[in-house]
């Protein structure tokens, strides 16, 4: 086991709720269509000021204070993130300075929907070899800025968010029982942003062509996430020597209801032990599986040594899982 615990967690999400009903009235679509196919009733939408480190600034701030540390206290920071504030400097650099804190070491990692399951494991890394001692680790997006809103197919899906886990070293008694991560780059371009990048830079051709956005061939990324979030989830229980009954809590990526059963029937976990937060957010790639775990806390549904499944896939085709002691 990689001894660590978690502290302090904290959300953030934004004010403005864009429901199905909305979404009526700006694409073809349904609120019947919608909840049918994804289960999402609703989603956050971030104001035109508002960008990925606001979001994430303002839910370390509540994870440290539940923590009962100063951000400045913080070693490092580490942001998971598909919708950065900018190319670069990484979107931890822009929470730093948001907060008025330096000195932490501060990067991103980009791994889509999984990104906040990697971000954990190289934090228990760090703090398993003792080059972190504190640290922030952050799943942050503003989806709804990278969306095309004449899409029906996703821009019915996403939603924006940050959640935050401060973690530091455990006692013994918690900490992540197993994990595991991989990636299928020959997958890639099923679920990708084409433009911005160097392999295709912005121009007017780009713009026009709404390149920048979420560009996904939904059926194949149904039928790998399916196999990747289960298959992981089931790998993590298999390493950490425990089985379904054991979990008490089940929280994976919330993606769509269709793939999340998918995946927790074949763990062969109770219905009622997933937690779900999919229909009020939509999905909210890196941030999804934080914002869980802090509702579930807020929810007392997490008490020290309960063991929490956590499994995720993203673009790239990333997956993640980790079974944690709490």
């Amino acid at each position: 086991m990689k001894s660590i615990k978690i502290v302090g967690t904290g959300r953030a999400l934004p004010d403005k709720i864009l429901t199905n009903f909305d979404l009526e009235k700006m694409v073809d679509t349904s609120d019947a269509w919608i909840v049918e196919r994804t289960g999402i009733r609703e989603r956050r939408i971030a104001d035109e000021n508002t960008a990925t480190s606001d979001l994430v600034a303002i839910a370390l701030e509540k994870a440290c204070q539940q923590a009962g540390l100063k951000p400045s206290a913080l070693d490092t920071i580490i942001v998971a993130t598909s919708t950065p504030d900018t190319v670069y400097p990484a979107t931890a650099c822009w929470v730093q300075k948001r907060l008025g804190i330096a000195g932490s070491a501060a990067f991103d990692i980009s791994a889509g929907c999984s990104g906040f399951v990697f971000a954990l494991e190289v934090a228990a890394n760090l703090i398993a070899t003792g080059a972190a001692k504190k640290v922030a680790v952050a799943g942050g997006e503003v989806m709804s800025k990278v969306v095309n809103w004449k899409d029906r197919a996703t821009c019915v899906l996403f939603g924006d968010g940050a959640g935050v886990a401060i973690v530091v070293a455990g006692d013994g008694r918690s900490g992540i029982l197993a994990s595991n991560w991989g990636c299928d780059g020959n997958l890639a371009p099923l679920l990708y942003q084409p433009a911005g990048g160097t392999r295709m830079p912005t121009s007017e051709k780009t713009l026009r062509e709404m390149a920048h956005t979420v560009h996904m061939e939904g059926n194949q990324v149904f039928k790998h996430a399916v196999r990747a979030m289960g298959g992981a989830a089931l790998k993590a229980l298999a390493d950490a020597g425990i089985g379904p009954a054991d979990v008490k809590l089940f929280i994976p990526h919330q993606a769509n209801m269709r793939i999340m059963e998918a995946a927790r029937e074949r763990t062969g976990i109770a219905r009622e032990k997933m937690f779900v937060v999919l229909e009020r957010y939509g999905n909210m790639s890196a941030a999804t599986i934080p914002v869980a775990i802090d509702e579930a806390r807020d929810g007392g549904l997490i008490q020290d040594g309960d063991l929490i499944l956590l499994t995720a896939f993203g673009t790239g085709f990333t997956w993640g899982a980790a079974v944690l002691r709490w």
